[in-house]
């Protein structure tokens, strides 16, 4: 079983249920924000951690916060597929040993990222153009977790993308926007014209596929 922990209604799974069901692999979505548990490291077959507005540091407002920074540091020691978007990122470096901290500016809206020379060459990140066209909706920011790979940074923020490991992946940003999340985000500010949205969810879509077949087996 996959599982996708989600934290606010407004930053669903988008894309990523699309790629899960396109390789015929079982999910869960878990809503801790609605009183859902973080599975047992037994039970995970692979981990989807989404974003949300609370920080990895708000621990002691979210206790579940806690056991999910537990459970992706055990993913990654036993190599279990991984993959923390913006929030989700955050608590993987956490993870790791690399503190998260509110950065000097608000990145957001529409953008892209620029792939070094190691997300270049990533089996996920590096199948095409050297700058991917993302959102951008945080402030928090983290240095390299210890023995990461940097894959991609901003003008803003260097710390956009890593790998631990195999099959552990770090995205500050986001690429799962399909109609439901850009429609969820335009009332919380983060507006997307119809073309941002298709190039992002474009470029969405070879990233997860490419993450599952790099570290996915279909059931």
């Amino acid at each position: 079983m996959w599982w996708v922990l989600q934290h606010v209604a407004w930053e669903g799974p988008g894309l990523v249920v699309a790629a899960l069901r396109e390789r015929n692999l079982g999910y869960k979505i878990v809503r801790l924000d609605e009183g859902g548990t973080v599975p047992h490291i037994g039970l995970v077959e692979g981990l989807v951690v989404m974003g949300g507005n609370m920080g990895a540091y708000d621990t002691g407002k979210h206790p579940f916060l806690e056991q999910e920074i537990e459970l992706l540091g055990a993913c990654v020691a036993q190599d279990i597929p991984v993959l923390g978007i913006c929030l989700g990122a955050q608590l993987l470096a956490t993870a790791l040993g690399s503190p998260v901290e509110r950065g000097p500016v608000m990145e957001m809206g529409a953008g892209e990222v620029m792939l070094t020379e190691d997300g270049r060459q990533d089996p996920v990140l590096g199948f095409g153009p050297a700058r991917l066209p993302v959102v951008h909706w945080h402030q928090d920011t983290f240095p390299q977790p210890p023995g990461a790979a940097l894959l991609a940074s901003s003008a803003l923020y260097p710390q956009q993308a890593f790998r631990a490991g195999h099959s552990a992946y770090g995205l500050q940003f986001h690429i799962e926007v399909d109609d439901g999340l850009a429609a969820a985000w335009r009332p919380r500010g983060l507006e997307l014209t119809p073309e941002q949205a298709k190039t992002v969810s474009a470029t969405g879509r070879q990233i997860l596929q490419r993450f599952l077949e790099v570290t996915a087996e279909p059931e």
